[in-house]
């Protein structure tokens, strides 16, 4: 019978869409990367969902993530992402925690009931953090590496973590996960060299934040404070939706 996903079905045939409806996904990281993974899975059929973010909306995210309008800013990111994808798709079941993974709640989260994990997070020890988790209990996961300080979309490439270059995340995840024994780790990482952003204190969040009121992690805390487009990490997070499906409708857990 024809819906919503017939498309879809007509490419990837009636078991793979079987498969990816009773999927359970967990995107960590509801921003300019995880807010188009959780974009384009929704439309592909994905059923079930555990959307993990403590962020807000913020005036700067406009630019590039797909949930941040002006009716939108000041509300949890997580919020805005459920009902819209419910607006896509309401027979699906979206699960929302509204904090910040680190090692310290990594107990709190079911990791042997997810069937994909996807980290869109840019904090190095949570990375590595779910990387243990998703190996422990035997879950695929696919990890972006740097998104930010980008312009050229066209340079995201799909590949094992060992076998990156160029990007300064993925030096950093390369050195920290041999120290912890993991041999391989799906990632989408960018060839291109980073730009530099313009050293202008008008137009930057150290001096001039304006996080919402309540918000644990203001930018005036951050280390690096990237530059970004509206058309790089929507790249890369549509680039990682594809390998979640693709790994859905071919591999089975365990």
């Amino acid at each position: 019978m024809l819906n919503q996903f017939s498309r879809t079905e007509l490419l990837l045939g009636k078991e793979a869409m079987e498969k990816l409806h009773s999927s359970r996904v967990a995107v960590f990281g509801i921003g300019g990367v995880g807010g188009y993974v959780c974009e384009a899975l929704i439309r592909s059929g994905v059923g079930k969902f555990d959307l993990i973010d403590d962020d807000k909306i913020c005036l700067t995210n406009i630019n590039r993530q797909i949930i941040a309008t002006r009716k939108t800013v000041g509300q949890y990111k997580v919020d805005v992402m459920k009902e819209r994808m419910l607006d896509i798709y309401p027979q699906a079941e979206v699960t929302v925690r509204k904090c910040f993974f680190l090692p310290e709640n990594a107990g709190d989260f079911p990791f042997d009931e997810y069937d994909y994990i996807v980290d869109a997070i840019d904090t190095v020890s949570a990375k590595l953090e779910l990387v243990m988790q998703a190996q422990k209990h035997n879950v695929p996961i696919i990890s972006c590496m740097g998104a930010g300080n980008k312009l050229d979309g066209s340079q995201f490439r799909v590949a094992d973590i060992y076998k990156t270059r160029m990007c300064p995340l993925a030096k950093v995840m390369r050195y920290e996960l041999r120290k912890r024994g993991v041999k391989k780790l799906k990632v989408v990482y960018s060839e291109e060299q980073p730009t530099r952003p313009v050293e202008d204190m008008s137009i930057s969040c150290r001096t001039h934040c304006i996080c919402p009121p309540g918000a644990q992690r203001k930018c005036t805390q951050r280390r690096d404070i990237p530059g970004s487009v509206a058309f790089v990490p929507s790249a890369a997070g549509l680039l990682i939706a594809g390998e979640v499906v693709k790994d859905l409708t071919i591999r089975k857990k365990g």
